[in-house]
């Protein structure tokens, strides 16, 4: 399978052909790191002082794993891949690779399912809620490649709420991470999972992500990404029986010559189904952004209603953003619209806050903070918000930059 290139149309507007394989293109290697070198704000309980659950990986190597007695009790499997594989076979051979992610979808897929270094692996048992929120990190520094995985089950009526961190320092050295997710989420089941990207500016990331969605059930897919000096990711939402509903919200904001592109599709197979997306971008200096949203409704998925939503904002004459959304609809009747927007900040608000005495780079501030509070409050941690809007500040008063160019 040859490696994708500019005249695949999904990587027309991706050229990755700088990066040094020689650097990132290997396994790193763990240096012995404990999981106290992950910043001790990422690995705080994301409500109130108790952790539902905390899990770790540095480099791939697992660091770190706890999970509260209360929801070990009900059942529930919060592990590595390696250890659900070894205890949970069947379980997990009945889901890994199976109806979500495959080798077919590209090379880097392919790459993916042959050779992952290091997963999650989240169960939850038939009707169990589980109260607290379950967080997971995947954190890397040493330079090369790793290859994680994230597969999250749901059976009927479970709920569950999920954060998912990608993080690492900045560095020199170019290293890559090429990562799968696949959610699966039961009958009537509700899973809201948060995944939310930081890495250092010399990370290259390619990525796939499945979710799937049974009848009645609901999967609410939050996506955060303020690092990498590239990433390439494609996200996929299937609703595949009656009364299914998924909703993905994107905020990103991308710095110096950066490069985000997001590849998304909501997938109707059923009637009476329901799809939203909002994705929401902020660019700046000579970043780029990409988005190509699709909205498929399958023959006799009647009854379908699907949106997507892009917004762009440019903050520089030399930030680009491409805003593709598109639509195949094979059944009758069905709602499904989509928008896109590319435009500048808005100067008469800005010029309103500071003939009130506000200072530029505050009403600026100020303005960011409005135009992402409706991807945010989707969030349900308050300090998660609170970070997301301290790396937006960070970004804004050119932080990152310097690292970047």
């Amino acid at each position: 399978m040859p490696m994708p290139n500019q005249r695949d149309e999904a990587w027309r507007r991706t050229d990755y052909s700088h990066i040094n394989w020689n650097s990132a293109g290997h396994y790193a290697i763990p240096n012995g790191a404990t999981v106290e070198h992950i910043p001790a704000e990422n690995r705080a309980p994301l409500i109130g002082d108790e952790q539902g659950g905390l899990i770790a990986w540095m480099d791939g190597k697992l660091v770190h794993c706890e999970l509260n007695e209360k929801i070990a009790k009900q059942g529930v499997i919060f592990t590595d891949l390696h250890t659900a594989i070894r205890e949970h076979g069947d379980l997990v051979k009945k889901h890994l690779f199976q109806k979500a992610l495959k080798p077919s979808e590209g090379k880097f897929a392919a790459l993916h399912t042959a050779a992952w270094t290091h997963g999650l692996f989240i169960y939850v048992p038939r009707n169990v809620v589980v109260e607290l929120p379950l967080h997971s990190i995947f954190y890397s520094e040493q330079t090369g490649a790793t290859l994680g995985h994230v597969l999250i089950v749901l059976e009927e009526g479970a709920q569950a709420t999920i954060l998912h961190e990608y993080l690492s320092p900045e560095g020199d050295s170019h290293t890559s991470y090429i990562g799968g997710t696949e959610l699966l989420v039961g009958r009537a089941a509700n899973l809201r999972y948060v995944s939310l990207q930081s890495w250092g500016h010399n990370m290259y990331e390619f990525s796939h992500g499945r979710g799937h969605v049974s009848r009645d059930g609901q999967l609410d897919w939050i996506v955060g990404s303020m690092g990498s000096k590239l990433t390439k990711s494609f996200m996929q939402i299937s609703l595949d029986e009656q009364g299914a509903w998924g909703r993905m919200s994107g905020m990103f904001f991308a710095d110096g010559n950066q490069l985000l592109d997001h590849d998304t599709y909501q997938t109707h197979s059923a009637p009476h189904t329901t799809s939203d997306l909002l994705f929401k971008a902020a660019l700046k200096d000579e970043a780029h952004s990409v988005w190509r949203g699709n909205i498929r409704v399958m023959p006799g998925a009647i009854k379908t209603d699907g949106f997507q939503a892009n917004r762009n904002m440019l903050m520089s004459d030399t930030a680009r953003a491409d805003s593709i959304p598109g639509l195949e609809i094979e059944a009758d009747d069905v709602r499904c619209t989509h928008a896109a927007t590319v435009g500048q900040m808005e100067e008469e608000y800005i010029f309103y806050l500071m003939t009130r005495g506000v200072p530029r780079i505050e009403a600026e501030r100020l303005f960011l903070n409005g135009y992402f509070w409706d991807v945010l409050e989707r969030i349900p941690f308050e300090d998660v918000q609170n970070r997301l809007l301290a790396d937006v500040d960070r970004k804004l008063l050119g932080m990152h930059t310097a690292k970047n160019k």
